[in-house]
């Protein structure tokens, strides 16, 4: 596959592979683990919110996910606030990195307090969402008929993730819904799928998006060797 972008936050790869193959990569980002605060003991709370649903909200604040880490690893935060002020991610104190430090919690009014302890851990998305490091999705890259009004949305286009290019009398390029009506309006049959598919990872931050794409491939592979040791084993 070609790397298209590979940054900290998203990765962009170009190859011809199958959709089943794509799903299955996509689907094995779940997959990933990932730290998330999965434990929370409150002390005080005065805001208007149950401590459930600031539990919740502690969850899915996104915390940098270390290689070194493992399923044994236990990090723990605090939390100490009097009001009135708007309490921010950032005010979790603890040797784990939080990475969006203004994400708001709550908000505590005069003379109220929230204090509490929490526990992040290694989880899997597979069991609850917080512990998603991001997103991947993939589509399949147009093979689009050259004509002027084509040529026109295909240069003017900045939806597409890659540079278009031009092979003989079609296009191979990334067109979004609204640009591929257009171009149907004056040709129905002027668009077509390549044989390339766009896959994207899209990190929230705990780790690099290149490595939420190896880990997903590594714990796909772990899942197909369990299948077919399983499988061998019943036949």
């Amino acid at each position: 596959m070609e790397t298209i972008t590979n940054t900290k936050e998203k990765l962009i790869l170009k190859g011809e592979i199958s959709e089943s193959l794509a799903n299955a990569v996509r689907r094995s980002i779940a997959e990933v683990p990932t730290l998330a605060i999965d434990e929370v003991e409150f002390y005080k709370n005065d805001s208007a919110l149950y401590d459930e649903v600031l539990a919740n909200r502690l969850g899915l604040i996104p915390l940098v996910t270390e290689k070194s880490m493992t399923e044994k690893t236990k990090i723990e935060f605090k939390l100490s606030k009097e009001g009135p002020c708007t309490v921010h991610s950032g005010d979790l104190k603890g040797s784990a990195e939080i990475v969006y430090k203004d994400i708001p919690i709550t908000v505590l009014g005069d003379g109220h307090k929230l204090e509490l302890v929490a526990a992040a851990v290694l989880g899997k998305g597979i069991n609850h969402a917080k512990f998603i490091p991001g997103l991947g999705y993939y589509r399949h890259l147009l093979e689009v008929k050259s004509s002027p009004e084509a040529d026109k949305l295909i240069y003017g286009s900045k939806f597409s993730l890659i540079k278009p290019v031009k092979s003989g009398s079609k296009w191979l390029c990334d067109l979004n819904d609204t640009e591929i009506e257009e171009i149907t309006k004056h040709d129905k049959s002027a668009v077509s799928d390549s044989k390339e598919i766009l896959f994207v990872v899209e990190s929230y931050g705990n780790m690099p998006a290149k490595d939420i794409f190896l880990k997903a491939i590594e714990a796909l592979g772990e899942n197909l060797d369990f299948f077919s040791k399983f499988t061998s084993k019943n036949i």
